[in-house]
């Protein structure tokens, strides 16, 4: 056969494995274990040559079987669109997050030829996916570019697609199925319709290489007893009941054993003496304690379990989005040094711009523009007119962008999305009030592309117009360095022209939150004074 020809050539290649790596460009790669995992190190010692059952013989590189191993498929990575991806440098092989497929050859006595269809990456952050619905069904014709299912990922929904021509012969995870890792194989295609048959009782196991040596890497038992030997000379009292505690200030010196076990047991370590070197107190100390008739702290009070176990309540399962929303949020506020800069603008002017641009638009038959799209504009001009702004923090420098992405803060049932409007400085406010309509519908019917929400350098929400909200911080969308928190808009009597004169105005309250590593409180309140400016002149944003 032409497989089993080339794998043979191949592998008398593999004693300069390290040329090979060097000279081809990873056109396809053995994969070494079921689930195309590459077994290459990083010390060159790549490409040991057993091929799932086989190894090569020291005499003349000709593969012979190894009755030690079993027999396996032999997996080729394929490349293509969306599937794996291999970039050899430095000697390495670098995995592309971009998996969906492997072809599957099968040995004699086996499964017939299959492609295995993966969990696929489809966006920088996803690690693990959810299948929303089956568009095709076991047994149905697929040919390229046919939707087999729609995949739910850390952002959005997003279509699957066939990569080959050929039958579902196997669903392996059905709709709703929930929590797959990138990489595990949900699906099993064929290129022969008779074929189908021989999958009905098909299990993927793609995981039991990895098992298998995790079994061997674990096998060694970790020891059982503690590392500290208590000394065996004194038979007498290890336990001084009566003996004084250390005081309040000393510091109380026990083994992580002792202090785990005192914890479960809520004997409090400083009415125990250690017998150990220098006083250490080790788990002997606490067993005696124990055993010497003290009881047990008390365990708290069941009453509130029994308050819990009376209230009504619904769990609701949380999604992979909102999943993916609570960690990116944490890890924001906990490793991002946020301070919040807050101004209020009045938009007198800028709602009678709006008024006269929403008479021509009617004119026109174009859609309306939001107070929304005026203040995305203005916040693009300010991020042009301040360029520090529009940056984020890399550790080892500062990366300042020179596109201008505005992600628009969506909330949805299905969670909180930031669809992006990009080069928003260099976009009419139509343009900018027409995408922000088509991004919102698309967000709420969970239709979003990766390319809809990535590649953002700032963000806006907006809570004032649609909610009300007076004033709110924002929480910063890494690896972004600033959010704009928008509120409502109010009316307040300001001083007129004349000395005893007052009039009616409208401001809104704006508050600016930054990454204080990358934007210092100047630079935060320079980027304030300058979007100030073009919501009270709103004209200026015409020039």
């Amino acid at each position: 056969m032409s497989y089993t020809s080339h794998l043979l050539n191949h592998s008398r290649k593999l004693k300069k494995a390290s040329n090979l790596l060097h000279h081809q460009r990873a056109l396809f790669v053995p994969c070494f274990s079921t689930d195309a995992q590459s077994s290459i190190n990083t010390n060159r010692d790549v490409l040991k040559t057993r091929y799932h059952g086989y190894e090569s013989s020291p005499r003349n590189g000709v593969p012979k079987q190894n009755p030690n191993v079993t027999k396996r498929n032999i997996s080729m990575v394929t490349m293509g669109r969306g599937s794996i991806g291999e970039s050899v440098f430095n000697g390495e092989i670098s995995r592309s997050s971009q998996f969906q497929s492997r072809r599957c050859y099968a040995s004699a006595s086996d499964l017939p030829p299959h492609q295995a269809i993966g969990m696929p990456s489809l966006s920088p952050t996803m690690t693990e996916g959810n299948i929303a619905r089956w568009l095709k069904k076991e047994g149905d014709k697929v040919s390229t570019g046919e939707v087999l299912c729609e995949v739910e990922t850390d952002k959005a929904t997003v279509e699957l697609e066939c990569m080959e021509e050929g039958y579902l012969a196997k669903i392996i995870y059905g709709d709703g199925s929930k929590e797959i890792k990138v990489g595990e194989v949900i699906a099993i295609t064929v290129e022969e319709e008779e074929d189908i048959a021989k999958f009905k009782d098909y299990q993927a196991s793609a995981s039991e290489p990895d098992d298998a040596t995790a079994k061997e890497t674990s096998a060694p038992p970790p020891p059982k007893k503690e590392v500290v030997e208590e000394p065996a000379q004194e038979p007498k009292s290890k336990v001084s009941k009566s003996s004084a505690p250390p005081s309040s200030g000393d510091r109380i010196f026990a083994s992580p054993l002792a202090r785990k076990l005192a914890e479960e047991k809520n004997v409090p370590l400083s009415s125990i003496k250690g017998t150990g070197s220098e006083g250490l107190i080790v788990k002997g100390d606490v067993e005696d304690y124990l055993a010497s008739g003290v009881k047990e702290a008390s365990a708290p009070s069941k009453a509130k379990t029994a308050t819990d176990a009376a209230l009504d309540f619904t769990d609701i399962p949380v999604s992979q989005i909102r999943k993916i929303t609570a960690s990116r949020l944490l890890l924001s506020k906990q490793t991002i040094p946020h301070y919040y800069l807050t101004v209020d603008a009045c938009v007198d002017k800028l709602i009678s711009l709006r008024t006269k641009l929403n008479s021509l638009q009617e004119a026109s038959g174009g859609s309306r523009i939001s107070v929304n799209d005026l203040v995305i504009k203005a916040a693009a001009l300010a991020l042009r007119k301040v360029p520090q702004c529009n940056s984020s923090w890399t550790n080892d420098y500062i990366r300042q962008y020179h596109n201008v992405n505005v992600n628009v803060a969506v909330q949805t049932e299905h969670g909180l999305f930031v669809p992006v409007i990009k080069d928003a400085d260099k976009k009419g406010l139509s343009t900018i009030g027409e995408e922000v309509k088509q991004l919102a519908k698309k967000a709420k019917e969970n239709s979003l592309k990766p390319v809809d929400y990535e590649g953002g350098t700032f963000t806006v929400s907006n809570l004032g117009g649609p909610f009300g909200v007076k004033q709110f911080c924002a929480i910063i969308n890494p690896p972004q360095s600033g959010i704009l928190a928008v509120g409502s808009a109010e009316k307040r009597v300001v001083p007129g022209s004349g000395p005893e004169e007052f009039k009616f105005a409208s401001f809104i309250a704006v508050t600016l939150s930054c990454d204080h590593r990358v934007i210092d409180g100047a630079i935060g309140a320079e980027w304030l004074k300058a979007f100030k400016g073009y919501i009270e002149n709103p004209e200026s944003m015409l020039l």
